[in-house]
């Protein structure tokens, strides 16, 4: 293994996502997400932020923390829809089974749905 593939394999893995407004069809900007895992004593934060400009953000797991596994995004969209969303919160939970590889969670938004899926 060379020095920067070492460098990037210590450096743990990414959960990244995407948040579309799919009534807009714009970004969802700065929605704050949470990445969690969980252990023996139920979920655990691991990284938080908030969707750039473009509606993505990338959690870079730490490699002490990077472990098969379950796993959720929470999304607070509340601030981002109003106070009368129907979704105040979302929650994604899944499994990671492949620990060599980065994983991407996108979310496609409206006011009274979701979807989403396991994107590349």
């Amino acid at each position: 293994m060379g020095s920067s593939e070492r460098s990037e394999a210590e450096s743990g893995a990414a959960i990244s996502t995407h948040v579309l407004d799919t009534i807009t069809g714009d970004p969802a900007r700065d929605v704050p997400v949470r990445l969690e895992r969980r252990d023996a004593d139920g979920w655990r934060l691991i990284a938080e932020g908030r969707t750039d400009g473009d509606g993505r953000l990338k959690h870079r797991v730490p490699p002490h923390d990077w472990q098969a596994g379950g796993y959720r995004l929470v999304f607070a969209v509340e601030p981002y829809l109003g106070g009368d969303a129907f979704f105040p919160e979302i929650t994604i939970a899944f499994h990671i089974h492949d620990t060599e590889r980065d994983y991407h969670v996108p979310l496609l938004l409206s006011r009274y749905g979701y979807t989403t899926y396991r994107g590349s």
